[in-house]
């Protein structure tokens, strides 16, 4: 063992220096998110900003590209932090896993490099394949598209294989049943049909089932191990819930899928289903935390990493009102007849995917950090610990502000777009112009150079914490 507060890779076990290279670039993913963010921001503000250099259509795809993938590099990382661990065992096929990180940095690395130089042209087959397959959100061309299935199969076989071979733990098997979807559902936003109410509804399996369904119940795995690891939560509590979790995405999150069905040409029965089931499935991650917090407080236990806690305490609530009460207040059909496609949606996208899982990835960096450090004691008192207390305050600020701006010109478009003017193009640009959508651009883009400033905090602290700490981790139960 190193000295403490040093950075070591022999700290860590084969399973875990591959996850630290998932870290890494995802934070630099990350990192590419809040940039093309603050351009595509600054272009609604002053549309000629880069017009013809970097166009608007190009800075949000790249925005929300880097967003989905950097989670992805952060869950994959945080499933190969926790899987000798959890298992008891080293991890089976750890080659092949290193050598599927090698390949999937490498494709994103040249899809971003295409969305930034190629986006130019008329469409064709051979641009499905070669430049971007047109679907909002997932336009990563079809060879990278197969790239990725196939590193998660990867993924699967290591973390399957490990399971089967060492301890099969109730979160194993959760995570492992979890990893099937995973990998099956981003099949169906792979395939071709001219049938757009056929098209979008299969797209609609990747982006909610595959997103907000599959990520939901590994979201559920890692907070189950991160409270075990911080606050000594006993095992029985935190598989409960991820039970119970897994219960409800089976009887409420497949079915909530119905409230993107509402307007693409789907039977009307769906208004019905979608409507009533769309809420339910944050509330599991909310009561763990809640229950698991109030076990540690019985029993004594004191936490050894006081960042990586306040991370996963902020995830459950959170999850709980970005994805559940922001989602819910704007899924009723009668209301998002008014509301679809308004910045309205995007406060709730912002604020749910933020809260849902940037804020657990933020937490197995720090998870990570202090082993990487020789475990070292990570306390609210450590030295230097006012920049992780201001890079959470920062971030959660900004992303407050952006959420709630995105809301206030959501509801004047809903109001003057769609309750006034009709759904005309004439009220598309009438609330385009109307001061209080502007307004709320502006503040938006306050917001972002505040979550800008956090990001940079927080690089500056993982790059710092626990460096001048001489005092080891203590054990939960003292």
């Amino acid at each position: 063992m190193t000295a403490l507060g040093k950075i070591d890779s022999s700290n860590l076990n084969g399973g875990q220096k591959l996850a630290v290279k998932y870290f890494s670039v995802a934070v630099v993913l990350f990192g590419a998110q809040v940039l093309f963010g603050l351009l595509a921001g600054l272009q609604y503000l002053n549309p000629d900003f880069l017009f013809g250099i970097l166009d608007f259509s190009v800075n949000r795809m790249v925005h929300i590209n880097a967003m989905i993938v950097w989670l992805l590099f952060g869950f994959l990382g945080s499933v190969y932090w926790l899987l000798e661990d959890e298992s008891g065992i080293p991890v089976v096929g750890l080659k092949l896993g290193n050598l599927a990180f090698w390949v999937l940095t490498l494709a994103v690395v040249v899809v971003v490099l295409v969305y930034l130089l190629v986006q130019v042209g008329a469409g064709s087959h051979a641009s499905i394949w070669l430049i971007n397959e047109g679907r909002e959100y997932i336009e990563a061309p079809r060879w990278a598209d197969i790239g990725i299935v196939v590193c998660v199969l990867v993924f699967f076989y290591n973390v399957a294989a490990t399971f089967t071979k060492g301890r099969f733990t109730g979160v194993g098997g959760v995570l492992v049943l979890d990893l099937v979807a995973l990998a099956g559902i981003y099949l169906a936003g792979m395939w071709f049909t001219p049938n757009i109410s056929i098209d979008q509804h299969w797209w609609w399996w990747v982006i909610h089932l595959w997103v907000e369904a599959t990520w939901e119940v590994l979201v559920g795995c890692l907070m189950a191990y991160g409270l075990m690891k911080t606050l000594g939560v006993r095992r029985k509590i935190v598989e409960t819930w991820l039970y119970i979790e897994v219960a409800l995405m089976f009887g409420s999150g497949i079915l909530g899928l119905g409230h993107h069905y509402f307007w693409i040409g789907t039977p009307e029965y769906w208004f019905t289903i979608g409507g009533f089931f769309s809420a339910l499935e944050p509330i599991p991650l909310v009561a763990m935390v809640v229950h698991a917090v109030f076990d540690a407080g019985h029993h004594k236990i004191r936490s050894t990493n006081h960042p990586a806690l306040a991370w996963i305490i902020a995830q459950a609530f959170g999850n709980f009102f970005g994805a559940g009460v922001w989602g819910f207040m704007h899924t009723l059909p009668q209301i998002n007849l008014y509301t679809h496609g308004t910045q309205w949606t995007a406060s709730h996208g912002h604020f749910a995917f933020f809260g849902a899982y940037v804020t657990m990835v933020i937490a197995f960096f720090y998870i990570a950090i202090q082993k990487w450090r020789g475990n070292v004691w990570m306390s609210g008192g450590l030295v230097g610990a006012w920049k992780w207390k201001w890079a959470l305050a920062l971030l959660h600020i900004g992303m407050l502000t952006m959420t709630m701006a995105l809301l206030t010109a959501g509801y004047e478009q809903s109001q003057i777009e769609r309750a006034i003017e009709g759904s005309s193009w004439a009220g598309y640009f009438a609330a385009q112009g109307h001061h209080w959508f502007i307004q709320g651009m502006k503040w938006r883009q306050i917001g972002g150079w505040i979550f800008a400033a956090g990001f940079v905090l927080l690089v500056w602290d993982l790059m710092t914490i626990g460096r001048r700490e001489t005092q080891p981790a203590k054990s939960l139960a003292e």
